[in-house]
């Protein structure tokens, strides 16, 4: 049997194991990759052979764990893809949504390179039909029940507590007479977290593909994540500002309503403060969650059984259309808007941030993790300015970060939910996290637990023959192709040198060239003295 990362090795997005086993070629997952450049062109790597993937098993219905079966469907793959039915009915509307999303922003490349007259514009990463065709494939699967995709594969999904319909995955492959069982984390959710259940304990396996998105942190102040919001809101009400919250359509969106009925049941919620929802799909994902009350944990089924709606309240609205969206920018006075994406890197939040960033009352209150390379993650981090549609625009706002509403264990949390295994000598291999986390919690497994840890590369190889790992091979050049400082650095010189020829005659232009001349060199200066900051 064979396991091949592709994705989520060493960073948090992209999440896709495939396995070679019992004859069959399948993954668990199959997400997209969210990031920078370098990082998001791994969606469009040849490394799936998609037409020869015999079934699917997906954790939940995040893009950066499902998004991409889309795009293995436009590629030939036409076989099961299993999951729980709660899962299954995110996915239907989730997937439809990232086809919107990828066939707008290739229109938006075509009209750009058109301007700038360039020829083959890069295409969608796949289509709404491609989308549509994909939600045919989902079989619904319930947990705790025994699925046998192929002759030797047996899977069992597990209540991971992460969002509606999450799980975890343990798969027994026999093969050649030798099993070997193993769980596939999917992501981890937080004890006590809002409207989900907590997460279940792991049964016995040999190996653990477990994420570390938190693996060096705990979540700050999880019992006053109502306050910290509370104090958002006040601050910006005092102002007449807004609060722009950037939130996960699903899920997080309908946390963050949960919470803010809270908030006004208390009195803390202004009564003439607007809350908008402003994404379509965080408002069709609602009434997914009012479908699928048999998986709300205590609190929320009580609150349901003495006739409240967590998911409402008396000043809410939802804006359906890009018209109704845009119009919240030109009106005055304080308001609530939740808008996707969560971590600010497409979507309509992009233009609620243009619009309010730079204003000292308003307030971005980020409830969730934000990947490397993402506006979200720049903001977090306390960037002066960020760049929104080709504009470098101050950041004023005040910027709150609120880890209590996280859909992801902190590292204690995480430690909890592993240490079963691991004293059951289970071994370890981190996926899914930042190096930096992920080295943490490897040290804190070994020294706590005396775990066996191993943390896996993108693309790297592991060849198993029952309960023994026989063989590893790495590709790193593949993988991490390295960057061409020399000639990079170079050709800057080489460039430097024309420019600097030139120079000695520039003076004898026109004035007016000359000076749109130094507006560009000037523009050179802003950019070079940016990346100099950076490194």
């Amino acid at each position: 049997m064979k396991v091949q990362l592709l994705g989520a090795a060493r960073t948090v997005t992209g999440s896709c194991y495939m396995i070679e086993a019992c004859g069959a070629r399948f993954c668990v997952d199959c997400g997209m990759h969210q990031g920078n450049k370098a990082i998001e062109e791994r969606n469009r790597a040849s490394v799936y052979d998609a037409g020869h993937i015999d079934f699917m098993l997906i954790t939940h219905a995040h893009m950066d764990h499902s998004g991409l079966i889309p795009r293995m469907v436009r590629e030939g793959f036409s076989k099961p893809v299993y999951c729980t039915k709660a899962t299954r009915d995110l996915l239907e509307l989730m997937l439809l949504d990232s086809a919107h999303i990828q066939e707008m922003e290739a229109a938006a490349a075509a009209r750009k390179y058109s301007r700038r007259g360039l020829k083959n514009p890069p295409a969608a990463l796949y289509t709404t039909e491609n989308a549509q065709k994909a939600a045919l494939l989902l079989r619904p699967v319930e947990y705790h029940q025994t699925l046998e995709p192929c002759p030797g594969v047996k899977c069992t999904y597990y209540d991971a507590g992460h969002i509606l319909g999450s799980g975890f995955l343990r798969l027994e492959i026999t093969e050649d007479g030798k099993s070997t069982s193993l769980i596939f984390s999917g992501d981890i959710g937080r004890p006590n977290a809002l409207i989900v259940r907590d997460p279940e304990t792991p049964p016995p396996a040999d190996y653990v593909f477990m994420e570390s998105t938190y693996g060096d942190r705990n979540h700050k102040n999880e019992s006053i994540s109502g306050d910290e919001l509370a104090e958002a809101i006040a601050y910006s009400y005092g102002k007449r500002e807004k609060v722009i919250i950037p939130a996960f359509a699903v899920e997080r969106t309908q946390e963050i309503l949960y919470c803010l009925h809270n908030l006004y049941q208390q009195g803390r919620l202004p009564a003439d403060m607007p809350v908008f929802v402003d994404s379509p799909l965080a408002i069709r994902a609602t009434e997914v969650f009012k479908k699928n009350r048999e998986l709300f944990d205590q609190d929320a089924t009580a609150l349901l059984a003495r006739g409240s709606d967590p998911f409402e309240l008396p000043n809410l609205r939802y804006t359906l259309s890009a018209t109704e969206s845009q119009s919240l920018n030109s009106m005055t006075g304080p308001a609530v808007i939740i808008s996707a994406s969560g971590m600010c890197n497409a979507g309509r939040i992009k233009h609620h941030l243009r619009h309010n960033i730079w204003k000292p009352g308003a307030s971005i209150v980020f409830v969730g993790y934000q990947g490397v390379g993402t506006p979200g993650r720049k903001l977090v981090e306390k960037a002066k300015k960020i760049t929104l549609f080709g504009e470098d625009i101050d950041v004023a706002a005040r910027i709150f970060t609120i880890g209590g509403f996280s859909g992801h264990a902190g590292q204690s949390q995480l430690v909890d939910w592993v240490t079963p295994l691991a004293r059951g000598g289970s071994q370890i291999l981190l996926v899914h996290g930042e190096e930096k986390a992920q080295n943490t919690l490897a040290e804190l497994l070994k020294s706590q637990l005396g775990a066996q840890v191993q943390i896996p590369a993108y693309l790297e190889e592991l060849t198993f023959s029952g309960k023994v790992v026989t063989e590893n091979v790495t590709h790193e050049a593949a993988g991490h192709p390295r960057v061409d400082w020399d000639f990079l650095s170079a050709e800057l010189e080489r460039k430097w040198a024309i420019f600097k020829d030139k120079l000695a005659t520039v003076d004898q232009r026109p004035w007016v060239e000359q000076t749109e001349l130094r507006d560009q060199m000037e523009n050179m200066d802003y950019y070079m003295t940016r990346l100099i900051s950076r490194m």
